[in-house]
């Protein structure tokens, strides 16, 4: 009778074991994914990541290295995803072999600022480029005070701090100031990394915002996010319509405009009466075949479940938790879509 016991015992245990390594992931052993790129969306990202992992899908290691490098690393076949601020434009994705783009939330870039007894602060498009620009060099400069009637700016010099990696944010941002500034769209145009004339560098949103929390009469661009968690003030900023807005859930969502099928598309400068004029889409990149670099394809069932999971209405309303904002329901509609033309050796992998 002891020795039935005992090796009912060793059965169960071999059995328990066996369920632990072996939960399923959409009828399929549970994966391991990889994925590179945006700070930004790390907040976000890493609740989301986990709560999947613990619900039976896959676990996902994520590495907030900057947009450009999560696109490098998925050019050079090593991750599963890429993550990024900015779309890939027409030449770089002539570059490589077919992706699909499938944005996550919305979210917005903030001029985040360490004024000492300055509580309030407006700032126009104009005036930022100039700021950028070292054209205006002063925190009472008549133009950032003709703008903030009432508050009085002192008399020190503006510390400008801005991103020294490949990223996303810098593309959203200086986008933004293409739009906004003629001299900036011809002096230093937009893109992942831009010649900044002045100003100190950063590496990812952490470090920009860790420049501003610890330097007084500084400014910068971060994610929205990082400036709530360190409780960085950020300023009201002047959309199309002449409105000095506050980057807010509702404010963000506002800038949704037209959504084309690839969902590739910048919102800076959105037109609407109450939209914050720095918002974007965030999105994970991924091959349309997923049979590269020896992948099996039940990695590419997960990696594509993990996205279709990003798209859920239940991870959607996860996103103001942590200061970011849903994506529109045509922006899921048109993903779900692409996700149907991911293959595996030419086989469509959702159906």
């Amino acid at each position: 009778m002891k020795r039935f016991y005992f090796t009912w015992v060793a059965v169960a245990a071999m059995l328990l074991l066996t369920a632990c390594n072996g939960q399923k992931n959409n009828g399929h052993e549970a994966q391991e994914l990889t994925g590179a790129g945006a700070t930004f969306p790390m907040p976000f990202y890493n609740m989301v990541f986990e709560d999947y992992a613990n619900n039976g899908g896959a676990k996902v290691s994520y590495g907030g290295i900057g947009s450009g490098g999560g696109v490098r690393n998925l050019k050079d076949g090593i991750v599963d995803f890429a993550a990024s601020d900015a779309f890939l434009s027409d030449e770089e994705m002539a570059k490589m072999k077919p992706v699909v783009h499938v944005p996550t939330c919305m979210g917005a870039i903030v001029l985040a600022y360490n004024l000492p007894g300055v509580k309030t602060l407006n700032l126009a498009g104009d005036v930022i480029a100039d700021i950028y620009a070292g054209k205006i060099t002063m925190w009472n400069d008549p133009r950032l005070q003709s703008i903030n009637a009432g508050v009085k700016l002192p008399a020190q010099k503006i510390i400008v701090a801005y991103r020294s990696d490949g990223s996303g944010s810098t593309f959203v941002f200086t986008d933004y100031l293409s739009k906004v500034s003629e001299n900036w769209k011809k002096t230093y145009g937009s893109g992942k990394t831009v010649d900044f004339p002045v100003g100190q560098a950063a590496k990812g949103n952490p470090g920009v915002a860790g420049i501003i929390a610890n330097t007084p009469y500084s400014i910068g661009y971060v994610g929205s996010e990082y400036a709530f968690a360190q409780k960085i003030a950020f300023a009201n900023v002047k959309n199309a319509s002449g409105a000095f807005i506050t980057p807010s859930a509702a404010s963000i969502s506002a800038a949704a405009g037209d959504i084309p099928s690839d969902t590739r598309c910048s919102i800076t400068n959105a037109s609407g009466k109450d939209a914050y004029p720095i918002s974007l889409f965030t999105w994970l990149i991924i091959y349309k075949e997923q049979n590269y670099s020896n992948r099996t394809k039940e990695q590419a069932l997960a990696t594509v479940d993990l996205l279709k999971h990003m798209l859920d209405p239940k991870v959607q309303s996860m996103t103001s938790k942590v200061h970011y904002a849903p994506l529109p329901e045509k922006a899921v509609k048109l993903s779900l879509e692409n996700l149907k033309t991911v293959t595996y050796n030419g086989q469509p992998l959702l159906k």
